[in-house]
């Protein structure tokens, strides 16, 4: 009987998607679809009096954000889910019957009686509509959660107001007035069962409403950035701290990352994804992501005052769609600067589409207080969690930012100041063309992989006739090349490659009978064309030219290679040998703490992803690092495989199309104590040449 309800309700909610708001232009549903909500009843709940605190939350959060989706053809992309109203029930989830009470009978109250109401809570004002807004608020995020979690769509955004985060059991805050995305991880796990919900909430305030919530429940892991400066920033809350880290069986499940300083950028929020957040997740291993979306943490935000400008979040999506099976729902929190909002909203909905990222700007150093920030949460977790167990530093007991003096700020009542300094850059990065949505992915595969299901409008590259000065060139390169079917897989992958750097498509994969010799031909094809730098990440026991290896321009990582690789001094050749380097759980971390790290400090123009034959690696971990490369590189990739890896074409081709891993990466093996350490001392000898390896505030040894 359930089971027929719940495919009821599957074909009613692909049918309310495919009426959505009755665009025409809008996109069918389905496992890959993303969703948007929008609901302009929620623009009707504004500020009767005069309040400077209050005044920074206005329905034009929501119609600036629409007007912008709509002017970059995002919305129009999008399955529209409609809106609903969240009923007492469902808000009781969390809240208790007695404060729903309290906001429901807000409805017949006069101005004055609402202005005496908000004053007994903290920076909250109330309307005639607040009640009807706030459960429309969570009816959406519910809505948005059902779809995802039948398969009606594969994940979504919800543009919604008041936000949630701060609000409390029996307390509204901080412009919250119904804890949207605890009743959605809350509905998730009663209604559909789940077991484990990760909460990403990378709004610049703490979401201490939704910590409290969930500091006993070891089924939910909160993670949340925010803004504090040693607890003089708002909410100025002892338990924002590090090293509150939940409560009883929730120990271990609450992530505090404190931000000491303002003006924290790209790399910082990165790094703190890469170093705290990914090895934690991929533990935990979640059925669903919600994202606490507050984009106040983004440039020219008032209350924020930090530099990540809006592709960060594009990057910070396309880190986390990895988990759940891309079963992630973003749903808005703050963000105060209309035309900062928009454009990161704009970025964090275009990546959920399975656009490429643009490249992230900027130094890709993170500064010294956010590094001691990493190296305190991850002291802080590391008795709790497997992947962390290896860190051997302690907390820093006195950063470099502590001072003791300086009053607390409060919310909405921040200096404008860093805002109207980065106004250039803003109106600079607003008069930007949109990056175009795909520009395909093109494939140079044998005649026998002609019954592959492959991803829609993939090119099949014909091949290039390679004349005969050409043939006899590359057949003395390597003599892998003197056959007539080594020749014609060449002359695919030169076209293919020509195509790539050309920027006809964006990525690629091509199938070659030597993988190794391959590798060379695509680096100096490479070289050829200007490349100023291009990574190589080489999987297995591969031959790598002596003469590529010093050559500037070339960064080597190879993963599971040849001993005496190790011995290599040069920056541009790093190797973690031995075949243990590609089981699950070493290969993970070095994908986090390693690969990734070295990936966005060298900001390369091209990737090749090259697997020997017997890489060792699993063909979901091939896909998850395909999925993650793309990001250092604006999606120009391509993967080099051998004829006997064939099989793997079919999943790297979606992969590479964006959509979600084939399975979950569960269930979570943790790296052996030796594996562990390699990887540590690599990181830590590399450290100073590619600064986002850096995990600690501490200075690192000398290059070695």
């Amino acid at each position: 009987m359930r089971g027929r309800r719940e495919a009821a309700r599957t074909r009613r909610l692909r049918s309310s998607a495919a009426r959505g708001s009755g665009m025409a232009e809008s996109r069918p549903p389905g496992p890959q679809a993303t969703a948007l909500i929008y609901d302009e009843d929620m623009t009707r709940v504004r500020l009767l009096w005069d309040d400077p605190e209050c005044a920074i939350e206005g329905p034009e959060r929501l119609t600036a954000t629409y007007a912008r989706l709509c002017h970059r053809g995002l919305a129009q992309r999008c399955v529209r889910l409609p809106a609903r109203e969240a009923t007492e029930e469902e808000l009781e989830l969390v809240h208790s019957p007695e404060y729903v009470a309290v906001v429901k009978g807000t409805q017949t109250m006069n101005k004055e009686e609402l202005h005496n109401l908000a004053q007994q809570y903290d920076a909250v004002y109330f309307h005639p509509s607040t009640f009807s807004c706030a459960r429309m608020a969570v009816g959406a995020t519910l809505q948005l959660v059902d779809a995802v979690l039948t398969g009606a769509v594969g994940n979504g955004m919800a543009l919604v107001r008041p936000p949630g985060h701060h609000s409390q059991r029996d307390a509204a805050n901080g412009f919250c007035v119904f804890n949207n995305v605890a009743i959605a991880a809350e509905h998730a796990k009663r209604r559909h069962g789940l077991q484990r919900v990760l909460i990403v909430d990378w709004d610049i305030h703490h979401g201490q409403g939704t910590q409290g919530i969930f500091e006993n429940d070891p089924s939910v892991l909160y993670f949340s950035w925010h803004r504090y400066e040693h607890q003089s920033f708002w909410p100025r809350l002892r338990e924002s701290d590090y090293d509150v880290v939940g409560q009883g069986p929730g120990r271990g499940f609450t992530v505090n990352v404190p931000w000491n300083k303002v003006g924290m950028g790209n790399a910082d929020y990165v790094s703190v994804f890469l170093h705290v957040l990914l090895p934690l997740a991929i533990e935990f291993d979640p059925e669903l992501v919600l994202v606490s979306a507050g984009f106040d943490s983004g440039i020219g935000d008032p209350e924020g005052q930090m530099q990540a400008t809006p592709e960060c979040f594009a990057h910070l999506t396309l880190l986390l769609l990895p988990l759940a099976r891309g079963r992630l729902c973003a749903v808005l929190e703050g963000g105060y600067h209309l035309q900062s909002l928009a454009e990161c909203v704009c970025l964090t909905l275009q990546t959920l589409l399975g656009d490429p990222v643009p490249a992230l700007s900027g130094d890709p150093a993170p500064c010294l207080s956010s590094l001691e920030s990493i190296q305190n949460v991850r002291a802080a977790h590391a008795p709790h969690w497997a992947s962390l167990r290896h860190e051997d530093t302690g907390p820093i007991l006195t950063p470099s930012t502590w001072r003791g003096d300086g009053g607390p700020p409060s919310l909405g009542a921040q200096s404008t100041g860093t805002a109207d300094r980065w106004e250039p850059l803003l109106d600079k990065l607003l008069s930007c063309s949109p990056p175009s949505p795909h520009t395909g992915i093109g494939l140079a595969l044998p005649d026998s992989a002609s019954s592959l299901h492959l991803p829609p409008a993939v090119l099949q590259e014909q091949g290039l006739s390679l004349s005969e000065e050409e043939a006899v060139m590359w057949s003395r390169l390597d003599s892998a090349f003197m056959q007539d079917q080594a020749l014609a897989a060449l002359g695919k992958l030169l076209a293919l490659l020509d195509k790539i750097l050309a920027g006809q498509v964006r990525a690629g994969i091509a199938v070659a009978p030597e993988v190794s010799a391959a590798m060379a031909v695509a680096i100096r094809k490479g070289l050829s064309w200007g490349a100023q730098r291009l990574l190589c990440v080489a999987i297995g026991d591969l031959d790598i030219p002596e003469d590529l290896r010093d050559n500037g321009h070339i960064l080597f990582l190879n993963i599971g290679g040849k001993e005496q690789l190790e011995a290599a001094s040069s920056p541009t050749c790093i190797c973690l040998s031995g075949h243990e380097a590609t089981e699950p759980g070493t290969f993970l971390l070095a994908l986090t703490s390693l690969i990734l790290p070295v990936a966005y400090s060298f900001q390369p123009e091209l990737v090749l992803v090259v697997p020997g034959p017997g890489c060792g690696l699993r063909s979901l971990d091939m896909e998850l690092l395909t999925r993650l490369l793309q990001g250092p590189v604006e999606g120009r990739m391509l993967l080099l495989l051998q004829d006997a890896e064939l099989p793997l074409v079919e999943a790297l081709a979606w992969a590479l199309a964006g959509r979600a891993l084939s399975s979950t990466l569960g269930p979570f093996f943790s790296a052996s104590p030796k594996q562990a350490s390699a990887i540590t001392h690599l990181c830590r000898q590399r450290q100073l040449y590619w600064p986002m390896l850096q995990v600690s505030g501490n200075p690192g040894p000398s290059p070695g």
